[in-house]
């Protein structure tokens, strides 16, 4: 793979810094705007260290960093990177976070890799290439029933609008009375975990950019069907100009997106 040796040095190097600074976190502020959202010295210093090594490596490309903002170079490719996903985990010292890059060309999602630190776990995909956790192919559930599977479903509460939260818990319900249970991290660990079977579908309605590039190309080349929500593809056009957008996700193998799907156009 292109990209695969790449990815796995430099996520070997961010859980350096993740797995040294885990336990000691001290400092912890919340986002302007999103009482949902907290940030540490963490997140910094492994943005930092990425965004480096992407520079050095590519610096043609784009970078879109949670942390650090957006590089335009004016490229067809563009690093998407999410130096901690699942902070308020990792500040209250619960192993369950993790560390993704993931890679756009002329929109279309082409490599990721993600690292879950604490589990000494790296996962890398590249399009046609399959999905690999450190060095073996992984797949996604060859269940066909959602009663027979768990489902990962991130939610996070809009406290300005909470009639927003309390609707879409309507569509939670439905979608857990027809599985076998549900299940949240609020992380990358569910992401990954779904990739290599463990769980039947991952689904969110509140993402940003940087949540969902490398779990979309490692979902896909372990055998998932990936969409919005709604079930149609996901625009990853002009991805610069969408660094703060909302996207949503529904993550399954193709028999069981068609049974979410269902669920969710029903209500």
């Amino acid at each position: 793979m292109i990209y695969e040796a790449f990815l796995t040095n430099v996520l070997k190097a961010a859980s350096n810094i993740a797995r040294n600074n885990f336990g000691s976190i001290n400092e912890l502020k919340t986002k302007e705007g999103d009482a949902n959202q907290v940030l540490t010295q963490t997140d910094l210093e492994v943005g930092k260290l990425i965004v480096q090594h992407v520079t050095e490596a590519y610096p043609e490309h784009n970078i879109i960093d949670e942390e650090a903002g957006v590089i335009d170079n004016g490229s067809d490719y563009t690093w998407v990177i999410d130096p901690i996903d699942g902070t308020s985990n990792f500040a209250s010292n619960i192993p369950l976070y993790g560390i993704m890059i993931g890679l756009l060309y002329n929109g279309k999602p082409i490599a990721g890799g993600v690292s879950l630190p604490e589990f000494n776990e790296i996962y890398v995909a590249e399009t046609g290439k399959g999905t690999y956790k450190n060095g073996e192919r992984v797949f996604v559930t060859d269940k066909d029933q959602l009663i027979s599977v768990l489902v990962a479903y991130n939610i996070d509460g809009n406290h300005t609008h909470p009639e927003v939260t309390r609707d879409e818990l309507k569509t939670v319900g439905e979608i857990l009375v027809n599985i076998r249970n549900v299940r949240n991290s609020g992380s990358a660990y569910d992401l990954m975990i779904f990739a290599e079977g463990k769980l039947g579908a991952h689904l969110t309605k509140t993402a940003k950019i940087w949540d969902i590039v490398a779990p979309h190309i490692i979902a896909e080349e372990a055998g998932a069907f990936v969409t919005n929500f709604a079930g149609t593809p996901i625009d990853y056009s002009n991805p610069i100009q969408k660094a703060n957008d909302t996207f949503t996700w529904c993550m399954a193998p193709k028999p069981l997106h068609e049974q979410l799907q269902a669920i969710i156009h029903a209500n």
